[in-house]
């Protein structure tokens, strides 16, 4: 669809279709890539859903297999964590400075707010959250988290989402009008999966406007 590619093509979305077509017979090991350095590198703009989520959706035209995609995918997205968690525990504070515009301090607080509040779950849950998912290994390596306890809950989050959202992509890929207009789905799955961020950026804001009223 025109419009959708539009927006995405404008820089407003990562146009998850193009990329993947991009990468020709490579895709599988396009895939792998990205979901990788989306999980662990502190790389967290890549469109990890919505790849996942089309790959499935365009698995024929793409030449692929959605069972080769879970193949690919979740060794991808546990080695990113993986990376993740050992930069948090070697490096810790030490790789988020002031002004940076990816490896900012506030992002390690808001994960480590979160990790602090789900523990484990939060590898799990935040997976499902843009943005959060990349920070939330790291302050797990921070906080020092018993590296088996975290590669359990790591295995767990990575297999459901990758699972999760190809077979999301695998249910939509069914419905005619999901195949001719990729770009809005597009849209529509970065939109939901930012929704979480969004409200709590929303949150966060309500509650300093009320810290400085009170002040």
């Amino acid at each position: 669809m025109a419009t959708g590619h539009a927006l995405a093509a404008g820089g407003v979305i990562p146009d998850a279709a193009s990329i993947l077509h991009a990468f020709g017979p490579w895709v599988l090991a396009g895939i792998a890539l990205l979901i990788y350095i989306e999980s662990g590198v502190l790389f967290p703009f890549l469109p990890g859903d919505s790849l996942l989520v089309t790959a499935a959706v365009l698995a024929g035209p793409l030449g692929i297999q959605p069972w080769q995609v879970l193949l690919v995918a979740i060794p991808a997205a546990i080695l990113g964590d993986q990376t993740g968690y050992w930069l948090g525990r070697r490096f810790g504070r030490r790789l988020f400075r002031e002004g940076a515009r990816v490896l900012r301090p506030e992002r390690l607080q808001d994960a480590e707010r979160f990790f602090a509040k789900y523990g484990g779950g939060s590898l799990v849950l935040g997976r499902f959250v843009p943005i959060v998912r990349t920070y939330v290994p790291v302050a797990a390596g921070t906080a020092h988290m018993s590296y088996r306890r975290f590669l359990l809950w790591n295995t767990t989050g990575a297999t459901l989402w990758v699972v999760v959202m190809t077979v999301v992509g695998l249910l939509l890929g069914g419905i005619p009008f999901i195949v001719d207009n990729i770009d809005v789905l597009m849209i529509v799955i970065v939109l939901i999966s930012v929704l979480p961020v969004v409200v709590a950026v929303l949150r966060k804001w309500r509650a300093s406007r009320r810290e400085s009223a009170d002040s």
